[in-house]
């Protein structure tokens, strides 16, 4: 399977769960968005490594890491996203010291943390991009589809025993997913891009 370079688009706060971001990672040549959804720490932390000017007085633990690392000459190469599995993203981290590589299992938020700042690359599986990626529009661009249902009907179902969008059409899902993507709620996009992918991998 071919590996393609992710890129961070921003973090998002999610509107629909507290403590919540939403991680936008950018594939170039499909110009398709992965949505991660992530905590508050790791997105903190993320933003303040991306603007590099702000500095904590004291240090954060992807810092303490960082800082660890180098004391043993540790480096990472490489992050890659290898998996995604009913919604939760799974990667690894390539390391090397004085020559040996070790491959390391890490959440996908703390990976991308740790990817920059050691300027390493992420990578996820081609696959993996065109089966939850999804195309955010420019803000200039409007949304020619109709919506039905509305978001509101969906965020007051919320019966944990089962899945809520199960009752819903594949067209329904679509034109959920272009609104959720239209009002930058990429949180509940990430859940109903899931369920679409599901009902794909069935047929």
């Amino acid at each position: 399977m071919d590996l393609v370079r992710l890129f961070i688009k921003r973090i998002s706060y999610n509107q629909s769960q507290n403590d919540a971001f939403v991680l936008i990672m950018h594939e170039l040549e499909s110009d398709l968005k992965l949505p991660i959804v992530i905590g508050a720490f790791e997105a903190q932390s993320i933003a303040l490594e991306l603007e590099k000017n702000i500095i904590p007085p004291r240090p954060l633990t992807h810092d303490l890491f960082k800082i660890f690392a180098d004391a043993f000459h540790i480096k990472v190469k490489r992050v890659v996203i290898y998996k995604l599995e009913e919604g939760i993203f799974y990667s690894n981290m390539l390391c090397i010291q004085n020559g040996e590589e070790r491959t390391i299992d890490a959440r996908t938020s703390d990976a991308i943390a740790l990817a920059l700042r050691f300027n390493a690359p992420i990578y996820t599986y081609r696959d993996i991009v065109q089966k939850a990626g999804i195309y955010i529009p420019l803000l200039n661009e409007e949304n020619q589809n109709p919506v039905s249902p509305s978001l509101d009907d969906i965020e007051e179902e919320n019966d944990g025993t089962r899945n809520r969008y199960s009752k819903y059409s594949l067209t329904e899902l679509k034109k959920m997913l272009n609104d959720c993507i239209e009002n930058e709620d990429y949180e509940i996009a990430a859940h109903i891009r899931d369920e679409i992918s599901k009902r794909n991998s069935t047929f």
